[in-house]
């Protein structure tokens, strides 16, 4: 035993002196002087492949809204960015961030078609000047997303006429004066644009590059001192002092300025070096937790900040835009904490506000979610449509940012390191392919049901030996797990790194074991969450889809459609906790994985070959059995489940056998229980 720690604190050590030596990656361009040398480096685009059930979740994407939103929605089909006379401005950069990684990292050949039809005008746009995209867009801000699609565009291509862009727009804002002003959206999204600069720096090491992103820095809003100072807190949500409007001060409040804008400092700290800086990333994802944290790793904002009460709501633009930081900064610092969160949100809240077919979704989504209906809510600032699930409920930005999930959190699943080796820093079932050591290219398989079980099987294949580090990221919640490999076993801690630096040969083997023992999260007004690895689960509610006509056209094109969802059970249950013994009167199914990962009994799934709907009959990959007791005093407030009581007041002291799923399987849930103590009722667990 204490031969495999020893091992275990051996290999973290190596690590972290990996990141901060002089070392350099010699297949993969990572960051060079005068730059702060990188933990990690995000491989090209198309260099990690989904496999077995996330290969099935892009694949529903992709016969699902982002396959086909670009064949019927006219701010796409007439988009001025592909040429025509309509939309010019965040819609069809948005729905690009998407659809690029989408169509490359799937390989398929319909979807780069659709890339092409896009690219073409974009690339044909560009001016002497450097600007570029519709004639009638005179605003910065869509081109900070155009930027990040041919960045995509390009690695995947090689299309060189892609990089020209991006560097004589790059040199357009180097020439031109800052225009960033606080009171508009380029001013406060102003560092999104680094990610481009510090991308291209590393392409063409060229200094001017850094000096335009200075002048961003230092002529856009100050999210750093945001982080430090926070003015958003709890309390002002509320004591109704959050600013719910769009201007100078109200779009700091803004969920999704907020989820762009972690990153912002972090992207700073690699030309500043400055320590400040980092402590504002980490310091302003604590006080995201703090004050408006909720389950899945997200933090409230039905469009502004908004607390964490569970019937709070998140926009789904602010999900996809969160991970993307997260991988950004995870590359940055190498943090494990950024890999948790970003596996979180994957695997929790992104599915849980799309339909299992991926041809709805909602703009706002609860933690405890009974009922989805046009009614009004207690929002700050969205309308009652925001929790629907259908085509573009309250504000269509989602429907154009949505489809960036999915792929970019594939192409986050692998890195390389400064040390010429890989980690794999997020797991799902994939294939990399990538340089390792002088230049030989190896494949790592990567067969897993992760998240929904423990087991993930790793195989190496190489024409030839070759010795490099694969390094390995240990979930922070994963007590006791094992990794084995060349007939070594070896225990590291949760949250640990650790690195095996071997000679490896075709065929090798690492099994990795991460234990998913049921365990508790305090939640709001001293609620629980269940949690078993990474997924969050929900209380199981009967439900009832109806097909409703909103204020706007649906277009009825295929599966596109709008749903109210009723529960057809009772919600209103505490969860029965022996404290002496937490993980007694659980017990675990786990099922089949289907094409639709997180589809659950009574989902309604599109059938493209039918052109119906029909009720999906299976279970979700994992079903828990449970006790619960009904609360009668727990009801419905606002049209949302009133906040869970301290002390629930039970009249019935046999409990009931309740199910719980994966939140993400669960479009009508209960996620924070109110606690009833198994000393208050009959003992009848297991």
């Amino acid at each position: 035993m204490k031969k495999t720690c020893l091992l275990s604190l051996i290999t973290v050590i190596l690590f972290s002196f990996s990141c901060s030596t002089d070392m350099e990656n010699k297949n993969y361009k990572g960051n060079i002087p005068p730059l702060q040398k990188n933990a990690c480096i995000k491989l090209p685009l198309g260099s990690v492949r989904p496999e077995g059930w996330l290969k099935d979740q892009l694949s529903a994407q992709a016969n699902g809204l982002t396959g086909h939103l670009d064949d019927f929605w006219p701010d796409l089909v007439n988009s001025a960015w592909r040429g025509g006379p309509g939309e010019s401005w965040e819609r069809g950069p948005y729905y690009l961030d998407g659809l690029v990684p989408l169509a490359y990292i799937l390989d398929d050949e319909n979807l780069k078609e659709k890339v092409r039809e896009w690219i073409e005008p974009i690339l044909s746009s560009a001016t002497d000047s450097g600007w570029y995209g519709p004639e009638k867009n005179t605003d910065r801000w869509p081109l900070a997303v155009a930027n990040k699609v041919l960045i995509q565009y390009y690695e995947a291509t090689s299309d060189n006429r892609a990089l020209d862009v991006i560097k004589n727009y790059f040199r357009y804002i180097h020439n031109s004066p800052p225009d960033w002003p606080d009171s508009e959206w380029r001013g406060v999204r102003a560092m999104e644009n680094a990610v481009t600069g510090y991308w291209l720096y590393r392409e063409t090491k060229e200094e001017w590059i850094l000096e335009a992103i200075e002048s961003i820095q230092k002529n856009s809003f100050d999210w750093t001192s945001y982080y430090e100072i926070f003015p958003w807190d709890s309390t002002a949500a509320a004591e109704k002092r959050m600013p719910l409007d769009w201007d100078e001060t109200g779009l700091t409040a803004h969920v999704v300025n907020n989820a762009m804008a972690i990153k912002y400092p972090g992207l700073w700290y690699q030309q500043s070096k400055d320590e400040r800086y980092k402590q504002a990333v980490f310091s302003g994802i604590d006080k995201y937790d703090l004050h408006h944290g909720q389950t899945g790793a997200r933090f409230s904002g039905d469009e502004h900040l908004s607390g964490n009460s569970p019937d709070r709501g998140t926009e789904l633009c602010a999900v996809v835009e969160y991970m993307f930081s997260l991988g950004e900064l995870y590359a940055i610092f190498g943090d494990n904490s950024l890999a948790d969160k970003l596996e979180s949100l994957a695997y929790n809240a992104l599915p849980g506000t799309i339909t299992a077919d991926i041809w709805a979704h909602q703009y706002d989504q609860q933690s405890n979610q009974v009922l989805v209906t046009a009614d009004e809510r207690a929002w700050t600032s969205n309308g009652e449509y925001s929790n629907i699930y259908g085509l573009m409920p309250n504000f269509a930005c989602c429907l154009a940012n949505m489809h960036q999930g999915w792929p970019k959190f594939v192409t986050n699943l692998w890195m390389a390191t400064n040390d010429n080796g890989l980690i794999a820093a997020a797991y799902g079932p994939s294939t990399v392919k990538a340089k390792v050591a002088g230049g030989v290219e190896i494949s790592i398989h990567e067969k897993t049901e992760y998240p929904f079980r423990g087991e993930i099987k790793m195989t190496i294949s190489t024409s030839e030996s070759v010795r490099f580090p694969l390094y390995l990221r240990i979930p922070g919640w994963a007590n006791e797990s094992s990794v084995t490999y060349k007939e070594k076993t070896i225990n590291p801690e949760a949250g640990a790194t650790i690195g095996l630096d071997e000679k490896w040969k075709d065929g090798d083997e690492i099994t990795i074991h991460f234990p998913m023992d049921i365990r508790f999260e305090r939640r709001y007004n001293n609620s629980v969450s269940v949690l078993r690895g990474p997924l969050y689960y929900s209380l199981r509610i009967d439900k009832e889809y109806k097909n409703v006509k909103l204020d706007y056209d649906n277009f009825s094109y295929m599966g596109s459609i709008d749903w109210e969802i009723r529960p057809l059970s009772q919600w209103n249950y505490g969860l029965v906790v022996d404290n002496s013994n937490p993980s007694r009167g659980f017990e675990i199914n786990e099922y089949p994985i289907t094409r639709y990962p997180f589809a659950d009994k009574g989902d309604m799934i599109w059938s493209a070959d039918s052109g119906k709907y029909f009720i999906w009959d299976q279970n979700a990959p994992v079903v828990i059995v449970s006790r619960g007791v009904e609360i009668p005093e727990w009801k419905l407030k606002n049209n949302s489940a009133d906040i869970p009581p301290t002390n629930p007041v039970i009249n019935n002291y046999y409990p009931e056998v309740i199910e719980l799923v994966p939140y993400g399987s669960a479009k009508l849930r209960i996620s924070e229980f109110p606690v009833i103590e198994a000393s208050q009722v009959i003992d009848v667990l297991r």
